[in-house]
C-alpha cells in the first residue's frame, strides 16, 4: 500500500506541477516564475490539508521529494524544445494542460481523504470530503492567484464538483473496501467527471449582470 500511495502522490505531483509550469510558459514568466508556479501547484494543496490537519511543519517541508520532482518536472517544460513544442500548438496545449490538471485534481483529491482518514480513523466524513476537495483544488487556486487569474475553480466546467464527487465516492468506499480500490475509484471518477465535463461543455450556472 505504501508503494501504491507514493505512486499516486507521484502522478499528482508531476501532473500538477506540469500545468502549473505550463500556465508558467503561457504567461511569458522567467525560470524561477515557472518553476515557482510549478512547485506552489504541486505542494500547495498538501501544504494547506496538513495545516488543517495540524499536521506541522506540512510533509513537504519534512520530506524534499515531492518538491523536487515539482521543479525537475517545470525545468523540463522549460526547455527550449518543449516550449517549442507547445506554443506552436494551441490546441496539444489546451489538450495536455487539460489531462494534467485532471489527473492531478484525483490523485490529490482521494490523497486528501486517505491523509485525513489515516487521521482521524474515519470519525468525520465531512472533514475526510473537505479536506480531499481542498488538497485537489488548493495547489491550483494558489497557481491561479500567482498568476492573476480568476481561479479555475470558480469558472472551469464542473471542476471542484468533480473533486467532490470523488472525495465522497472515495470517502464512502474507504470503510468497506480496501483502500487501494477506494483510492483508484475516487480517482477515476473525478478524472472521467472532468473528461466528460470538457468534450460536452458542461457547466454550472454562472451569474450574469
Amino acid at each position: 500500500m505504501d508503494t501504491f500511495i507514493f505512486i499516486v502522490n507521484l502522478i499528482g505531483t508531476v501532473a500538477f506541477a506540469a500545468s502549473g509550469a505550463m500556465i508558467g510558459l503561457k504567461k511569458n514568466m522567467d525560470l524561477f516564475g515557472v518553476c515557482m508556479l510549478g512547485l506552489t501547484t504541486a505542494v500547495g494543496g498538501g501544504v494547506i490539508r496538513d495545516l488543517i490537519l495540524g499536521l506541522t511543519p506540512p510533509a513537504a517541508f519534512q520530506n524534499p521529494t515531492a518538491a523536487l520532482v515539482a521543479l525537475a518536472t517545470s525545468g523540463v517544460f522549460f526547455l527550449r524544445r518543449v516550449r517549442h513544442v507547445l506554443t506552436q500548438d494551441q490546441r496539444r496545449y489546451d489538450e495536455l494542460l487539460f489531462w494534467m490538471d485532471a489527473w492531478g485534481l484525483g490523485a490529490f483529491t482521494v490523497m486528501g481523504v486517505q491523509r485525513a482518514h489515516d487521521l482521524i480513523w474515519n470519525t468525520n466524513p465531512f472533514l475526510l470530503v473537505f479536506v480531499g476537495v481542498l488538497t485537489g483544488v488548493g495547489g491550483g487556486i494558489l497557481r491561479d492567484l500567482m498568476a492573476q487569474e480568476v481561479p479555475d475553480v470558480f469558472k472551469r466546467n464542473i471542476y471542484a464538483c468533480a473533486s467532490l464527487a470523488g472525495a465522497l465516492l472515495c470517502a464512502a468506499l474507504l470503510p468497506v473496501i480496501d483502500d487501494m480500490s477506494a483510492l483508484i475509484f475516487g480517482l477515476a471518477l473525478v478524472v472521467l467527471i472532468r473528461f466528460l465535463a470538457h468534450h460536452y461543455d458542461w457547466n454550472l450556472p454562472r451569474a450574469k449582470f
